[in-house]
Formats: structure tokens, C-alpha cells, sequence
């Protein structure tokens, strides 16, 4: 046989399986995906979750199934999408902390938060509320740090538990201000706010919308907002830029990823789908609600872009404080 014709004949099926997956991205999607959330039912992530699937379903004209894998701090979700095809059928609801905190107190992780993972695109993120027990003797951030240099023992912080966005905004505050603060963690953001609410704890830091009840009824009292800019849930309580600690920041963000690999012409289509979806009044106005902020990304590439440096600005801080789980 020639060897041109032999050639042919060994390239056909790489051609054929070519074409096919060609015609498979342009047919995208054509069958419903998942979008799995790495927190069981319940909260704020579940509420984003739920409202960007419904959106998204109705743009993509396929339905997009919410896939609760709770545990670990989001570690046993976030590797079911690691080591899922990379077809862009399953999507992973990412956050400050159960993608990119996870990923530094952790010493061992089941996947490679770079390579196993793609961008797709940023949903928004909730500027966290820095606040104390109405007994501690300050109202602003200049007055906490005074506080807090003088107190014997420590002011202390309650967090939903060891390694959590709480645990890595407490450690960043203390080392922002100057200052040593005992960490108290909890299994969960419920029972630590019930323990600042009775005083045992002194200071919590959270998203905007669980607090708000308790500081308009006064059981809290809200400190500062840790962002560049004020709320509109709470458009009474100055930020921490306002008070002279613009390094303060510290939001609790939402972003969709899938597996690694996922080829571009599908991250593009699902970008576009949440783009739209996120545009939606309908939408904007229910995660107003949550306190959530909406920021689409331009791109996937911008959106991978925030991951890197959100990634490099908190481990400075986690290793500056040495927080790992053995």
C-alpha cells in the first residue's frame, strides 16, 4: 500500500473524532448540566447558586441541575468538577473561601486548584461586616485597634471554624492593625454569632445580610464595612477605606469554574450565559437582596486573572499568620 494512502487511512479516525467533537462544541449544550455548589442546601451560596442555574438554564435552553456536595469546606465539591469531563456540562459554584482559602490552609488537596479547573467567568461578592458585641467599648476602626493594643487577655473573633473566610479576615485584620486577637472557631457562622450576641465572643467578621437583623435591632454593632465602597443594604455604616484602613478589604466572592481543559468555544457560550443572566433586573435585584454585589467579568481570562492575584494577596496573609489544617 502507498504510504500516502496508508496515511490516510490511519488519519480517518482521528478526523472523524475531531469532527465530531467540533460538531459536538457547536451543538452546545444539548442536554441539561449540573451546577454543583460544594455547600449543602441552605445559606447565601445555595441562594446565588440556585438563581445563576435558573438563569443560565433559560439562556442555554437546557436545564441546569444544582448538585448540593457539602464538606470538607468545600473540598469534596470542588473535586467531583476537578475530575469531571472537561465538556463544560459541570460547573462548580467557586468561592473566596471553599475555593481559594481552602487551598492554602490545606497541606494536601485531592486536586491542582491551577491545572484541574477553568475559568469561567465572576459573579459578584459580599463585602463582609466587621462588628462587635454592643459591650465592647468601640464605634469606629481607630477605636477598635486602640482597644485592642490594650486589652489583657486578647479581644476575640468567632468564625464558623479553622480555615474559613473568617478565620483568614480575622488574621488579616490582626495584622493590619497591629494587633494580637484570639481566634475562636465554631462549626458553622450560626453558633459563633450566637456567642458575640451573648458577649461571650467579643468581634465576628460576616457577609452584610445575616447581620443585618441584629445590627438594626442593636444586639451588634457594626464597625466598619471592609470595602472600598459602602453597601447598599447598610448605606449607614462607613467602610473601613473611609476610616483610614483602605487595606482592609475582605469579601466573600462568588465565580463559576469548570474542569480543566474545558475547550474555549463552551467556556465562551456558558461566560455569555452568565453574563446575561447576571444583566437580568430580576436578578440583580434578588442578590441585592443577599448582599450581594454583581461584577461580571469581561472575559473567562480576566476572571482567571482575579483567582491568581486573589490567591497570592490572601496567602501572604495565612502564611504571615500560620494558619494551616493538619
Amino acid at each position: 500500500m502507498p504510504i500516502e494512502r496508508r496515511s490516510l487511512l490511519l488519519a480517518a479516525p482521528i478526523l472523524t473524532l475531531s469532527a465530531g467533537y467540533a460538531c459536538a462544541q457547536q451543538t452546545f449544550p444539548d442536554r441539561p448540566l449540573r451546577l454543583v455548589i460544594p455547600f449543602a442546601a441552605g445559606g447565601s451560596n445555595d441562594v446565588v447558586g440556585r438563581l445563576i442555574a435558573e438563569g443560565m438554564g433559560a439562556r442555554l435552553k437546557q436545564p441546569v441541575v444544582v448538585e448540593n456536595r457539602g464538606g470538607a469546606g468545600g473540598i469534596l465539591g470542588n473535586d467531583i468538577v476537578a475530575k469531571s469531563r472537561p465538556d463544560g456540562y459541570t460547573m462548580l459554584l467557586a468561592g473566596s473561601g471553599s475555593f481559594v482559602l481552602s487551598s492554602l490552609v490545606q497541606p494536601r488537596m485531592p486536586y491542582n486548584l491551577t491545572s484541574d479547573f477553568t475559568p469561567i467567568g465572576f459573579i459578584g461578592d459580599a463585602p463582609n461586616v466587621i462588628a462587635v458585641n454592643p459591650g465592647v467599648n468601640a464605634r469606629t476602626m481607630g477605636e477598635l485597634r486602640d482597644l485592642a493594643r490594650s486589652a489583657n487577655p486578647p479581644l476575640s473573633y468567632g468564625t464558623a471554624g479553622v480555615g474559613t473566610t473568617g478565620h483568614a479576615a480575622g488574621a488579616l485584620l490582626a495584622q493590619k492593625l497591629g494587633v494580637t486577637l484570639d481566634h475562636v472557631p465554631y462549626r458553622g457562622t450560626a453558633p459563633a454569632l450566637t456567642d458575640v450576641l451573648a458577649g461571650r465572643v467579643n468581634l465576628i467578621t460576616n457577609a452584610a445580610a445575616p447581620l443585618k437583623p441584629f445590627l438594626a435591632d442593636g444586639t451588634l454593632r457594626g464597625i466598619a464595612l471592609a470595602s472600598p465602597t459602602r453597601s447598599e443594604i447598610l448605606p449607614d455604616l462607613p467602610t473601613t477605606a473611609e476610616q483610614g484602613f483602605p487595606e482592609i478589604i475582605i469579601t466573600t466572592w462568588y465565580g463559576l469554574v469548570g474542569a480543566g481543559g474545558t475547550p474555549g468555544p463552551i467556556v465562551a457560550t456558558l461566560h455569555r450565559a452568565l453574563n446575561e443572566t447576571l444583566n437580568d433586573p430580576a436578578v440583580r435585584q434578588r442578590m441585592a437582596e443577599e448582599g450581594v454585589e454583581l461584577h461580571p467579568s469581561d472575559t473567562p481570562a480576566a476572571f482567571g486573572q482575579f483567582l491568581a492575584e486573589d490567591r497570592q494577596r490572601w496567602a501572604d496573609v495565612i502564611r504571615n499568620a500560620g494558619l494551616r489544617i493538619d
